[in-house]
């Protein structure tokens, strides 16, 4: 059974005569140690499909279900719950907590009620593997955006998910370092990866890319 199934999604934004219909009816899986990249231009609906998948925001039609889990009609308690042991995120800019260093954000997610056992030695294996040990106590303003971009890696994945979510993920970093976190992407194993981006380099690492466009997914080549 795919990690990830979602079928007939479809969601608009505003109301009345500027209601607008960013996603029809969209149709996706993604397998575990799958990379499944969808490219489409800014404003195409990428981040909005993405946050549906991550039970961020609900659809006005359609079923999401990952890792066994069902997603639309549960309550909001539940959604924490499936997102806590089975989903994380990675976003553009990081996002990580100011006050708190490296470790700690990485920790933060696996100190949480319902977190699966074992988040500190998974934490520390995780800042061990992504070159961070020697920064794991800075504060993020201390980081480089790569660094930033990795501790945030290691936080999404320091509940073990099945589902891995990043929104451009490359999209803060210069090249360098962009290109570090694709190989990252690229080299993990054991679970399904969904990235969405507007970059057609980054869409290359993938599995399969899909297109987004006019509301609906179509496979395609990472070009626009």
């Amino acid at each position: 059974m795919p990690v990830l199934q979602a079928s007939g999604l479809s969601k608009s934004v505003g109301s009345g005569r500027a209601a607008r219909e960013l996603l029809q009816g969209v149709d996706l899986t993604a397998e575990a140690d799958e990379l499944v990249a969808i490219l489409g231009r800014s404003g195409s609906g990428k981040s909005t499909l993405l946050h549906l998948l991550g039970a961020l925001d609900r659809p006005d039609a359609g079923s999401i279900r990952v890792a066994g889990e069902q997603l639309v009609g549960r309550r909001s308690s539940a959604l924490s719950r499936i997102r806590l042991r089975h989903i994380g995120f990675i976003f553009q800019q990081f996002q990580l907590i100011e006050e708190l260093s490296g470790l700690d954000n990485v920790l933060l997610a696996s100190r949480l009620p319902g977190a699966p056992a074992g988040g500190a030695r998974r934490a520390r294996r995780l800042i061990e593997a992504l070159g961070l040990r020697e920064v794991a106590a800075h504060l993020p303003h201390e980081l480089s955006g790569g660094e930033q971009q990795r501790f945030a890696i290691a936080r999404a994945l320091v509940n073990d998910p099945e589902l891995l979510l990043a929104d451009e993920p490359t999209g803060s970093l210069d090249a360098d370092n962009g290109s570090a976190v694709l190989e990252i992407l690229r080299g993990l194993g054991g679970r399904a990866v969904v990235i969405v981006t507007h970059d057609p380099e980054a869409a290359a690492i993938a599995d399969r890319v899909l297109l987004l466009r006019h509301g609906q997914l179509v496979a395609g080549a990472p070009a626009l």
